[in-house]
């Protein structure tokens, strides 16, 4: 990756999470929202809370994990850090997700988008784990950038959301829809680039 997409991916992932931080721990929860959401996030404040605080470790931790001066000079550091990202920040994070899915505003395709994000998110972490006690980083490794890909679906989110209120498409319509878009191109570009990166 060049300098200026590492430093883009930085400046995203600490600036999405460092908002989340702040809109939930300064402001009632769900005053930020879309009003039509803001029931749904007072009845099931506990998921909404662990899912937004523990997804902001994965994305403050998920870009150093990709650092090869970090991984070659603290190797012990790297460890540590990677089992803090998936133990404190996906594995709560996306179990917390599956649950805030059930009640996701916009139906069922929201609730099915919403919910295929967490499975994903928590399978591509699984197999991240597995494959790192085996030793196999290479495999790791590529579990690592799909995870990761998907941790960055909270960025694109609040890309789409205002863009979808710049464009003036009701947020009835829209919201389902960005329930996929948040993360199936995400994960689209990983596996395209995965695909260039190593042809065989």
């Amino acid at each position: 990756m060049r300098l200026a997409g590492k430093i883009l991916l930085y400046f995203l992932s600490i600036g999405v999470a460092g908002y989340a931080v702040v809109a939930y721990t300064a402001f009632p929860i769900g005053s930020l929202v879309h009003p039509d959401m803001l029931r749904s996030f007072q009845a099931h404040r506990i998921e909404v809370y662990a899912h937004i605080f523990t997804s902001a470790v994965a994305l403050l931790l998920g870009p150093l994990q990709f650092s090869q001066a970090l991984r070659a000079r603290k190797p012990a550091l790297h460890r540590w850090l990677g089992r803090a990202y998936l133990g404190l920040g996906v594995l709560p994070g996306g179990l917390a997700g599956l649950l805030i899915a059930r009640n996701a505003y916009g139906g069922m395709l929201s609730t099915l988008g919403f919910a295929a994000l967490a499975i994903a998110w928590l399978y591509s972490g699984l197999r991240a784990y597995l494959a790192i006690r085996q030793r196999d980083i290479g495999t790791h490794r590529r579990w690592m950038i799909r995870n990761f890909a998907l941790t960055l679906a909270a960025v694109t989110l609040r890309c789409y959301l205002p863009l979808s209120m710049l464009t003036a498409i009701p947020f009835e319509q829209a919201y389902p829809v960005i329930a996929w878009l948040c993360w199936v191109p995400n994960l689209l570009i990983a596996e395209r680039w995965l695909r260039r990166s190593n042809p065989h």
